[in-house]
């Protein structure tokens, strides 16, 4: 319990801390020489590299990604971890349309971009899309043999297509930090509510769930023994 409570705390207290920071006009201090360091980098084979990278990291990868896997736990009668999965990335969605609107942070405007984006910066939408998405499927597997793999392609997958937003010059690397910060915490906050205190499906009938992925989460069985309390 302690642990899903410092893992929802500590993104929430770092978002809030980059929120705060916006909000007073101060800037952040490595804002500006990671945008100049990485644009330093430029090329044709890295611009490339990078513009493909970010398309991955929503419109061609992100997107689709969570359609299908959202599509396949209901498809399979997964329904507990269709709810959670579900809450985690419309809820990440509206949670980043709306920061984006209150806080309203222009992008930066270092350089021409060769993909350049037209609404707000803060939080970035490609980092929170994409850590929703590695974060909600690394604790679906966390409990199965799959969960080094899970943990390892998913953090070098929200990684890349972080540094891919900063190498384009459409967001500040704040505006990334607050994007997985904010998807983490939402994400491990729905898996506690999913897994602590949704009921469980009955499995008999004519569209009976079958065991799902939550139930044999840590989460769940702290929510359980709880219980048996």
């Amino acid at each position: 319990m302690l642990l899903g409570f410092v893992a929802i705390l500590l993104p929430l207290v770092a978002f809030g801390g980059l929120a705060g920071e916006l909000r007073e006009g101060d800037g952040f201090f490595f804002d500006m020489p990671l945008l100049l360091a990485l644009h330093r980098m430029a090329g044709p084979g890295v611009d490339a590299f990078f513009s493909t990278v970010s398309q991955f990291g929503y419109l061609w990868g992100v997107l689709p990604a969570d359609v299908a896997i959202l599509a396949y736990l209901i498809w399979r009668r997964s329904y507990r971890d269709g709810l959670f999965f579900g809450l985690s990335v419309v809820g990440s969605l509206l949670i980043n349309l709306a920061a984006k609107n209150h806080f309203a942070r222009d992008r930066p405007s270092l350089w021409t971009s060769i993909t350049p984006e037209m609404t707000y910066s803060f939080p970035s939408g490609h980092a929170m899309g994409s850590m929703t998405l590695a974060a909600a499927l690394v604790l679906l597997l966390w409990n199965t043999r799959w969960r080094w793999p899970a943990l390892g392609g998913a953090v070098v997958f929200v990684v890349l297509v972080g540094l891919s937003r900063i190498y384009l010059g459409v967001h500040y690397p704040s505006d990334i930090l607050a994007g997985w910060s904010a998807a983490a915490a939402w994400v491990f906050a729905m898996h506690w509510a999913v897994a602590g205190h949704a009921p469980t499906p009955p499995r008999t009938g004519p569209v009976a769930a079958r065991p799902d992925l939550i139930a044999r989460s840590e989460t769940a069985k702290a929510a359980k023994a709880a219980g048996a309390a």
